[in-house]
């Protein structure tokens, strides 16, 4: 088979739910074809009917009732349990899906599921032995950009989920749409900042003890261009468009369809050349 997916992570609260709901809203209103699957086997609700639930394999409330662990230990319990089910659970969902579909898996919000823990490595590589082209989308809150130190804590544990996981990744800040007019320009500055503002906003916030430290790190996320984030506004309708066709663009979602299109296109060419040439040979067969 195969299609095309987004892994929405980040941490809990960044706005992964309802990014995924309004995904889902806007590709029925421009009449394209898109599931949105769910993850997170703690959620209580959503505003979007998921495809695919995994809360009908596990749920945290369960586990924690069962085995007596706190909400974090039943999470990781989850994500281990999906991943050994794999095969009798997600392939026969992948396969009656069909061929070519594109999947919003919403995920869970503890970040350590994508940095350490391996279940969702475990998840990846079944989507690709399945043919998906897979994108992680990871979500920041802008909260994040508030200042210096947290846009680094931030851009670390994205760098961490990048590294574990091993796929085309973009970075997202959400929730700009709930900012005051201040506070959307103080976020500006982060969305393109490089090595040496970042380095002085770090001297001027910590202590000079940690300077080499400060210019590690920048350096750093300089490096790995982790200071580039696209900005999701939905005060803005074209902030989701805009999304969409950089995830598009990372897992050549275009590019697939443009390919088909051609084929369809030639075919079509061909059939009619085929029935012209049927035609020009019985009326050559005709005395008029």
């Amino acid at each position: 088979m195969g299609g095309f997916a987004q892994l929405v992570i980040g941490p809990a609260g960044c706005g992964k739910s309802t990014y995924c709901a309004a995904l889902g809203e806007h590709a029925g209103a421009v009449g394209r074809a898109l599931r949105v699957v769910n993850l997170d086997p703690a959620a209580e609700r959503f505003a979007y009917a998921p495809a695919l639930d995994v809360r009908d394999l596990v749920t945290v409330p369960d586990v924690m009732e069962a085995l007596g662990l706190g909400p974090n230990g039943a999470l990781i319990y989850c994500m281990e349990y999906l991943e050994a089910h794999l095969s009798d659970w997600l392939a026969p969902a992948l396969e009656e899906f069909g061929e070519g579909e594109y999947l919003v898996f919403d995920c869970p919000g503890q970040i350590e599921l994508y940095s350490h823990v391996p279940a969702f490595r475990g998840i990846v590589e079944r989507l690709r032995a399945e043919g998906f082209q897979v994108a992680a989308v990871y979500m920041l809150d802008a909260h994040f950009m508030a200042d210096a130190a947290k846009f680094i804590a931030g851009s670390l544990q994205a760098l961490a989920a990048m590294a574990r996981l091993e796929l085309p990744h973009l970075n997202v800040v959400t929730k700009l749409d709930m900012l005051e007019p201040d506070n959307r320009e103080e976020v500006q500055r982060y969305l393109d900042l490089d090595a040496r503002e970042l380095r002085d906003a770090l001297q001027a916030d910590l202590s000079p003890g940690f300077r080499r430290l400060n210019e590690a790190v920048a350096a750093l996320v300089d490096e790995h261009n982790m200071v580039s984030y696209c900005p999701l506004d939905y005060s803005d309708e074209d902030s989701l468009q805009d999304l969409l066709a950089q995830v598009d663009n990372a897992i050549q979602y275009g590019e697939d369809l443009e390919v088909r299109d051609t084929l369809r296109a030639s075919d079509e060419a061909e059939a009619e050349r085929a029935w012209e040439r049927e035609g020009q040979a019985g009326l050559g067969g005709l005395h008029l």
